[in-house]
């Protein structure tokens, strides 16, 4: 009888030991990764609709990928967009500019180590579509020496960058270049404020 229930408790001991180990395997696969998703951000379209916004990328800062992911429950529609990216996200938002129903995502990258730049996508007939988002002018870029900012001010897209090495007497060190852009037949046109 000794023997029996020595061997019972060795199986139970056995048991617990085995049940440890996989208590630790299981928290070890559940811990998330450090720096996994560099940047997450959820968009409400309105109450069903929701875009969200995903980066990720191991290694440099500035070079991996995003998706844009569709969640239309009303619909149970559920789309995705894949794309590399050259920059680090530090941004997004929707914003309809040509009031034609369809949301614009706009994913601000920081390209270099003070420049900004956009990455646009209009959603619209089941897919999405980029949109080019303008460069500076070659006239611009003469006094652009990055440190800009984009603005979103009654419904349109501003941005404002310090000017630096003016030629022209008549600008002043110091003062900011700000540009309104408006969209319209899927593309960007943009003008000077003047201040």
């Amino acid at each position: 009888m000794q023997p029996l229930c020595l061997a019972l408790l060795l199986l139970l001991g056995g048991c617990g030991d085995k049940e440890k180990v996989a208590e630790v395997k299981q928290a070890q696969t559940s811990e998330k990764k450090a720096d996994q998703f560099v940047f997450y951000k959820d968009i409400s379209i309105r109450p069903g609709i929701n875009f969200e916004v995903v980066s990720w990328g191991k290694g440099v800062d500035s070079v991996g990928g995003y998706l844009i992911l569709l969640s239309d429950s009303i619909r149970n529609n559920y789309k995705s967009l894949s794309n590399e990216r050259k920059g680090v996200i530090t941004d997004a938002w929707n914003l309809d500019m040509d009031n034609d129903g369809n949301p614009e995502i706009y994913i601000e990258l920081l390209s270099k180590k003070n420049v900004l730049d956009l990455n646009v996508y209009e959603y619209s007939g089941g897919s999405f579509n980029k949109i080019s988002f303008p460069p500076l002018s070659s006239s611009m870029k003469a006094h652009y020496a990055g440190n800009d900012k984009f603005l979103i001010k009654d419904g349109d897209l501003y941005r404002t960058f310090p000017i630096v090495n003016p030629k022209d007497s008549t600008v002043k060190a110091g003062s900011l270049k700000t540009i309104r852009y408006r969209f319209s037949g899927n593309s960007f046109s943009g003008s000077t404020v003047e201040e």
